[in-house]
Formats: C-alpha cells, sequence, structure tokens
C-alpha cells in the first residue's frame, strides 16, 4: 500500500500528535553569586501548553518573537527534554531518552527549521542529504536503483523537477525557496506522520511564500499530515490553517478556527497583533492607538503574576493582576483564557 492510500484510510479528526500541559524552564547560568540563587533563576519559556495536531489539518501557533513558540516545536520535536507534562504520539505516551524509541518517535515526527540554508550541510550535495534521511528512516530499498527512483519521488514530491537537475548541486547553487524544497524533502525522506514546520516561509522572499506554503497544503491533503505551522504572521495562519492558536509569554491565550479567530478575535493580545498587520485601509487615529495597547513583552525569568498581558493590556481588570485566568469557552468552539468572559463582570468588562 502506497503513503497516500494508507493515508486516505484515516479521517481527519484522528488525533495524531497530542501535548498535555507541556511546560519548558531553562535555567539561567551565571558566574559568580550564591549557587543556590543561581539555580532558581529560571526563564520560563513555555507554561501548561496542550494542544492537538489532527490527521490532514494544519494547526497555526502564531505569537510575536520570544512567546515560545520555537521551543513548543522543539518539545515536540524532542530535541528538548520536558520539564513538566506529557506528549503522545498514537495514544500512547512517549517516554524520554534517546534510545531506540526516539529512533521511532522522529520517524513519525520531523521538523522542518526556518532558516533552510542553516539546516543544510553546505560541503554536502542534496543527493547527499536525502540518500542519509532514507537510509536512516529505512527507506532507501534493496539497491542502487531503487534508491535513485527514491530521490527522484522526492524531489518531484516538493516540485523540483526535473531531479536530475537537482540532485548534485549544493545548497549554495539553489535558491531559498530551493532550499526550503529540499528540506521538507529530506523530511518527508522519513515517510513521518507530523510535520513541524518552524516559521518555514519567514526567511524567503516573499514572492515565493505563497508557494511553499502552497505546497506544504498540497502535502497536507495527498499525504494526510498533521502539520503545526509556526509563525508570527497571523494573516498567513488565516490563509493556510484550520485551527488557530495565540501564543503569549509562553502560555497560548486564545484559539479556534482560523476564520473565527482572525476576523472576531476575542482575547485582548490577540486584538493588538491583527490591529498590528499592516491595513492600508485602516486609518489611523489616536483612539486606535490607545486601544491597541502599548509596552513590551515582559521577563519570561520573572514572568508577571496574573495575566502575563495585563501590564499592556487596554482592558486589564484588578483580578487580571492577580490571578491566571482559566480557559473560557465562547461560540463555535472559540476559547480565550481572559477574566473579559467570566460571566457578569466580564460582559461589563467587555462594552
Amino acid at each position: 500500500m502506497t503513503t497516500e492510500q494508507s493515508a486516505a484510510a484515516h479521517t481527519g479528526t484522528d488525533v495524531v500528535l497530542e501535548a498535555r500541559g507541556v511546560t519548558k524552564h531553562f535555567p539561567v547560568r551565571r558566574t559568580g553569586g550564591d549557587v543556590l540563587a543561581r539555580r532558581r533563576r529560571t526563564v520560563h519559556a513555555v507554561d501548561d501548553v496542550s494542544l492537538k495536531l489532527r490527521r490532514g489539518t494544519v494547526t497555526a501557533l502564531v505569537g510575536e518573537s520570544g512567546s515560545g513558540k520555537s521551543t513548543v516545536a522543539r518539545l515536540l520535536a524532542r530535541l528538548y527534554p520536558l520539564t513538566a507534562g506529557e506528549i503522545q504520539l498514537g495514544g500512547e505516551a512517549v517516554g524520554a531518552g534517546r534510545g531506540r524509541s526516539f529512533r521511532t518517535y522522529v520517524k513519525q515526527v520531523q521538523l522542518i527549521f526556518q532558516d533552510p540554508f542553516a539546516s543544510l550541510n553546505p560541503v554536502h550535495t542534496v543527493r547527499y542529504h536525502l540518500t542519509r534521511a532514507l537510509k536512516i528512516h529505512g527507506r532507501a530499498g534493496d539497491g542502487d536503483a531503487d534508491l535513485q527512483k527514491s530521490l527522484a519521488a522526492l524531489l518531484e514530491r516538493v516540485q523540483l523537477t526535473p531531479p536530475h537537475q537537482f540532485l548534485d548541486k549544493f545548497p549554495h547553487e539553489l535558491s531559498g525557496g530551493q532550499r526550503q524544497r529540499v528540506a521538507i524533502a529530506r523530511a518527508l525522506g522519513a515517510d513521518p506522520q507530523v510535520l513541524l514546520a518552524d516559521e518555514p516561509v519567514s526567511m524567503l522572499d516573499v514572492s515565493i511564500r505563497l508557494g511553499v506554503l502552497n505546497l506544504l497544503r498540497d502535502l497536507k491533503e495527498r499525504l494526510h499530515l498533521a502539520i503545526l505551522y509556526i509563525t508570527h504572521d497571523i494573516a498567513s495562519a488565516r490563509y493556510f490553517a484550520d485551527t488557530t492558536l495565540v501564543m503569549y509569554a509562553g502560555r497560548i491565550v486564545e484559539g479556534g478556527d482560523s476564520e473565527t479567530v482572525t476576523q472576531h478575535p476575542a482575547h485582548p493580545y490577540t486584538q493588538l497583533l491583527i490591529a498590528s498587520a499592516p491595513d492600508p485601509d485602516r486609518v489611523a487615529d489616536e483612539e486606535a492607538q490607545e486601544e491597541a495597547g502599548s509596552g513590551e513583552p515582559p521577563s519570561l525569568i520573572t514572568p508577571p503574576d496574573g495575566c502575563r498581558f495585563h501590564p499592556r493590556c487596554p482592558k486589564a481588570m484588578e483580578r487580571c493582576r492577580t490571578e491566571p485566568p482559566p480557559r473560557f469557552d465562547l461560540a463555535d468552539g472559540q476559547w480565550a483564557a481572559c477574566w473579559l468572559y467570566d460571566g457578569a463582570e466580564g460582559q461589563e468588562a467587555g462594552k
């Protein structure tokens, strides 16, 4: 059975990869001073993040730089150990360590890095990169003829044709878009179920970003992949993703259908993200700027108590400064972690 035939047997509601309360704290290393004090200082990069990646769907994780998006991707790729929480693949908990279970895991979950030039070895050809991926994951075939067919199939799958024109080229001989397509082909060499795309188009020229996103969408549909799309561009999330999750200062603050989240944002931070996107039809005025909020993201070494967005939030209430908001379910599957939606007080505050 081919990959496409096997994929077609699944339904779009199957959860492939799930994160439950995933947390990652990095210790702050400093020289001098009290040793115990140094151990207590940590960066709260990701706190209590839960998400589900389903077959045949794209989930976007949106937020500004430093919000913890890429850390989530590396946790799901098992490049970082968890501080707390659990990752499940196919409904089974994934253990720690780098033994045989790790090799089995990465065969199913592949990471596409942001910078394709940095992720490809400059002294090796496209043939080397793809051959190595196929051999590591046992998909090189029984002989050279099988290997050549597999190499050609990978390049054709990412629309680098004819394959013989690319196999013996070095990364510096390719354009940025071609390098990213090679990186995607290398990930597909494992025949994964999940692709973790960490800002896959942010290093590319604007003119070719849409082509790479359309390629990923085509792969999602043909191979029935589950894709996590990490981006700071909420407009591209609306175009590309089925579901959008919004992340701020290490926590997910809103989620739901991409169209709903982008057109009717509930959390003040999501509203700020959308308001900050360039819009030639928007007329700037002082009132709109005031409503948009101000300030810088908080320190993740000493994050604020309560809601982490409250120092920048134009709608902050007293309880926002002391109590972390839980998730409040809204209409049409949308939800927001914001006290504005807590009963009578939330209704009044949201007016």
